[in-house]
């Protein structure tokens, strides 16, 4: 996938993980910085979402500087189950990520809720909706990084595909 992207993608995946700007036209803005048209730039975030080479824009928030209870929550579920099982803890609103992962515990989620009693709550209703045993909230003590910004733009043409497979 990493070889579909040429270096005005990567330039702008780099300017779009650094923020949008706080303004009336947020993507002229964008465009203004790698020196293309407003359309452009619009017509290339809509490729790259269709390739899910972007999964989503948006802002991200201090949920617990807002006063929410963030959690996340490891999973055992069979394997055979997990598209029925992931499918169900997508539903929830709650749900930030949700990721198949390797082991004895092999479902891991983030889930924001006003309260830690509301996520307790859901964890409690997924369980009883899939059938799902085991469930652990593993709230996080200290925060050390929230973000992770990859520098496409230093990549070269024959390196992008190389470097995105280790992102």
């Amino acid at each position: 996938m990493g070889r579909e992207l040429d270096s005005l993608d990567r330039r702008l995946l780099d300017v779009l993980q650094r923020g949008m700007p706080l303004c009336a036209q947020p993507f002229a803005a964008v465009a203004q910085v790698l020196e293309i048209t407003e359309q452009e730039c619009l017509e290339r975030i809509r490729v790259l979402r269709e390739k899910r080479i972007i999964r989503r824009l948006g802002g991200v928030f201090n949920t617990r500087a807002m006063g929410f209870f963030s959690t996340l929550v490891a999973m055992v579920v069979p394997v055979a189950d997990l598209d029925r099982v992931a499918g169900v803890v997508n539903e929830y609103p709650e749900v930030t990520h949700n990721y198949a992962r390797q082991g004895h515990y092999n479902l891991w989620f983030t889930l924001v809720a006003e309260r830690e009693e509301d996520a307790l709550a859901i964890v409690e209703e997924i369980k009883e909706c899939t059938g799902v045993k085991e469930a652990y909230l593993l709230p996080a003590g200290r925060v050390f990084k929230i973000q992770a910004r990859f520098d496409l733009s230093s990549l070269g043409e024959q390196d992008a595909g190389e470097g995105a497979g280790h992102a």
